[in-house]
This record gives C-alpha cells, sequence and structure tokens, in this order.
C-alpha cells in the first residue's frame, strides 16, 4: 500500500485532533451557557416576554452567560455587581455599542449618539450632549417648562381618574412629546402638524428599533429585508426624518435671522431640497 493516502488521512485526523482542541479550549474561557440549536442558537428561549426568559435563564446558569442570537454571540449580565464590573472597572473593554443595520439606515451610519461606536467621534458628541443639554445651567434654564408641563400631567390624571382607569401610555406620550418639542422647537407643537408628524416618526421609530430584524441576527439573510418589505420601510422612515430635522433646522435658523438681521455678507439659510444655500440681503 502506497504511504501517500495514509499520510494524508493522518494529516486531516491531526487537523480535526487539533481544531476540537482549540474550540474546547476557547470554550472553557466563556461563560456558561444554555443548549443552542443550530442556526437560530439560543433565540428560540427568549419567547415572547425575552425579560423573563433572561431571568430564569440567569438563575440556572448565573449572573454572566452567553446566548448566541442568530450568529452573533450575546453576553447577558443579570446582577449588579458584575454589571458594575463591565460598565466601570472594565468600561474600556465593553463601552462600544454593537452595529446594527437598522440604525446604521436609520441614524445617519450610527451617528446618533446611544448608537455610535465608542471613539473620538462619540467622545465629542457626548461632551457636547452634557454642555449644552445636560449642563446644571441648561437643565435649570427648562425648570419652568418642565414644572408647567408636569402640572398639566398631573391634572390630566386626576380629571381622567375621575371617571375610570388612566391610560398613562398616552398621557406621558404626551407629556414626553410636549417636552421635547418645547426644549427643541422652543415652543410646544400639540396640535400642530408637525407634533403629528413627530408622534408618528417616534412611535414608528420605536417599533422597527424594538422589533426584530433578520439582518442584525443573521447577516447572510439580509436579502430578506427587501423581499419582506423591510428595507423599504426604513428608507421611507429615515426620508421622514430627514426633511423633519431639516424643517426644525430651518425653524431655528428663521428665528434667530428675524431677530439679529442678515448682515451685509449675507446669511446662510436651508431650502427645502435639504442643502444650505447662500442668500443675500435685499
Amino acid at each position: 500500500m502506497s504511504l501517500a493516502p495514509l499520510l494524508a488521512i493522518l494529516l486531516v485526523a491531526l487537523l480535526i485532533f487539533l481544531t476540537c482542541k482549540r474550540a474546547t479550549t476557547k470554550r472553557s474561557k466563556l461563560p456558561p451557557s444554555p443548549p443552542k440549536l443550530p442556526i437560530i442558537g439560543n433565540l428560540h428561549q427568549l419567547g415572547s416576554h425575552p425579560h423573563r426568559a433572561l431571568h430564569a435563564l440567569s438563575q440556572k446558569y448565573g449572573p454572566l452567560m452567553l446566548l448566541k442570537l442568530g450568529s452573533i454571540p450575546t453576553v447577558v449580565v443579570s446582577s449588579a455587581e458584575v454589571a458594575q464590573e463591565v460598565m466601570k472597572t472594565q468600561d474600556s473593554i465593553f463601552a462600544s455599542r454593537p452595529s446594527l443595520e437598522l440604525a446604521h439606515q436609520l441614524l445617519y451610519n450610527s451617528r446618533e449618539m446611544f448608537f455610535s461606536p465608542c471613539g473620538e467621534y462619540w467622545r465629542q458628541i457626548r461632551k457636547l450632549c452634557i454642555v449644552q443639554l445636560l449642563s446644571p445651567k441648561r437643565v435649570q434654564s427648562f425648570s419652568s417648562a418642565r414644572d408647567e408641563e408636569v402640572s398639566q400631567v398631573i391634572e390630566r390624571i386626576a380629571c381622567c381618574s375621575a371617571v375610570g382607569p388612566v391610560s398613562l401610555n398616552k398621557i406621558l406620550n404626551s407629556f414626553t412629546i410636549g417636552w421635547i418639542t418645547r426644549i427643541a422647537f422652543g415652543r410646544k407643537i400639540i396640535g400642530d402638524e408637525r407634533c403629528k408628524k413627530y408622534r408618528e416618526l417616534i412611535e414608528e421609530t420605536s417599533a422597527m428599533l424594538g422589533g426584530f430584524y433578520v439582518r442584525d441576527y443573521f447577516p447572510w439573510l439580509g436579502w430578506l429585508g427587501k423581499l419582506s418589505g423591510m428595507d423599504g420601510r426604513i428608507k421611507r422612515c429615515f426620508i421622514k426624518w430627514d426633511a423633519f430635522l431639516e424643517g426644525v433646522i430651518r425653524h431655528h435658523e428663521d428665528a434667530k435671522r428675524d431677530e439679529s438681521g442678515c448682515d451685509q455678507n449675507g446669511c446662510f439659510a436651508l431650502t427645502s431640497e435639504g442643502p444650505r444655500r447662500r442668500l443675500q440681503p435685499r
């Protein structure tokens, strides 16, 4: 018998042995994980109430466990002590956000603060947010508007409770929209057409971000987004958000220009098409 086939068989057997040994060694360094199914991993164990399912799994596998959501490995933390270790002691390792295709398409390539990956850009927008929006002076400047909105919420709850059960969902949604629009637009726009658009955009975006987007769990099945119409829905929602935000910017620039007027070199404004255009004074 020739030695070549025997050597080939021995080489294949050695490669299989080394691969299995490496996988076993790597697996031993990972957190405990419940049994998973091929392809879908542990997705079937989340059910219709993921928070309850995760709690039940943490009781069995500990406060730190590894789940396979589709093809995406996910570490789940279920105790305050481990959360402190992850979010404070080891913050530099775990600080970056997961790359979500939905956030990438909806939020200008994940340029929004909550979905932007950890890096220099994220640090700059975080600093800008803290200084311009969350500083004690800025927060205090909105205290009167905040007190007024909270008072209206209390009055609505008191009024509705006299009739029957109270839907806090609608009341709190109205409070959130009214409060945000007063900060963003400088005035409350409840009843305004823009408020209706804003509410619809918030609801649609929340539904999509909280839903199941197949490409985030199975990147190789991303083409299903086109067949299901999800990609088109995301694109339409992005176009609506882009137009809405352009209108907000135009509103602020028009108000600022009305206050200060245009100087002799002209001023800037936003056109309805989006790009900025140089306007000369009349």
